[in-house]
């Protein structure tokens, strides 16, 4: 299926590795034009810009900062003309910090307030950025924010991290009404535990809750927290899985699709 996407100007947040990484080469891969914005680049990111060359611009930002998703956005006018596509990947835990951590007493203010700040005021600065050019854009625009399946699965781990969720998933939905009359479509795609370096990096979530667990990583990562979040297919989600989904969000060819909230989750979420 045609997504309609060659020549779409998007920014990715988050775009170096996992999710973002994935997201970013599928848009290239469908003809867009991608900013990709993230703290610094990576093989994966530099091996992308050797094969679609122009089409990719990284814009090394903090997007935990003030000013950092403003200058991923005006890097998309500067160079590509224009923005069609946010897409708002950035999350996860803050740099320094590790997921899943102690539980609620063991977190500071400072400690909510970077979660705080990289999984929900990034997106929330990034739309204000990208609005005047979405709205201004003849064809209009779509933005899609990737939450997390745990904003409507509330856990007693990770407890910041679930609430910025929730706050995302709740934005989405809020601005998806007021925007659409405007031609700026909202959604939103929530996956569940997904096989990226957020898990697999050494320190990671696997090595924390293999030591937890008394299992070796490998063990934990393909059978151990599949069955403990039971996961319906038995294993973590693979991140083109969650960018396949982004895509066809960001397409024209969901012109009437806005306000939804799209599940990757590997049937973790059993609720209606």
């Amino acid at each position: 299926m045609d997504l309609e996407l060659t020549g779409r100007v998007a920014v990715v947040t988050g775009a170096s590795r996992g999710i973002g990484l994935a997201i970013t080469r599928t848009l290239l891969e469908e003809g867009a034009n991608v900013v990709a914005a993230s703290r610094s680049g990576s093989d994966e990111l530099a091996r992308l810009t050797d094969a679609h060359g122009e089409a990719l611009c990284h814009v090394a930002v903090d997007l935990a900062t003030e000013g950092g998703p403003a200058e991923a956005v005006a890097a998309a006018a500067a160079v590509f003309g224009g923005l069609d596509l946010l897409v708002n990947n950035a999350g996860g835990p803050p740099p320094g910090d590790t997921v899943p951590h102690g539980g609620f007493a063991s977190r500071s203010d400072a400690q909510w307030l970077a979660m705080l700040d990289f999984n929900l005021l990034s997106a929330v600065r990034a739309i204000r950025a990208a609005l005047p050019l979405l709205l201004e854009n003849p064809r209009g625009g779509a933005i899609v924010n990737v939450s997390s399946v745990v904003a409507r699965l509330p856990a007693s781990y990770n407890i910041d991290y679930g609430a910025a969720k929730a706050a995302l998933t709740n934005i989405s939905k809020a601005l998806s009404d007021e925007l659409a009359p405007q031609g700026v479509r909202v959604n939103c795609v929530s996956p569940g535990p997904v096989r990226t370096p957020w898990w697999t990096d050494a320190g990671g979530a696997a090595d924390i809750i293999a030591a937890q667990a008394g299992v070796d990583r490998d063990t934990l990562l393909d059978a151990v927290a599949p069955e403990m979040m039971a996961l319906s297919t038995g294993r973590l989600v693979d991140p083109q899985e969650v960018a396949d989904a982004v895509a066809l969000l960001c397409s024209p060819r969901s012109a009437s699709t806005t306000g939804a909230d799209v599940v990757v989750d590997a049937g973790m979420l059993k609720a209606v």
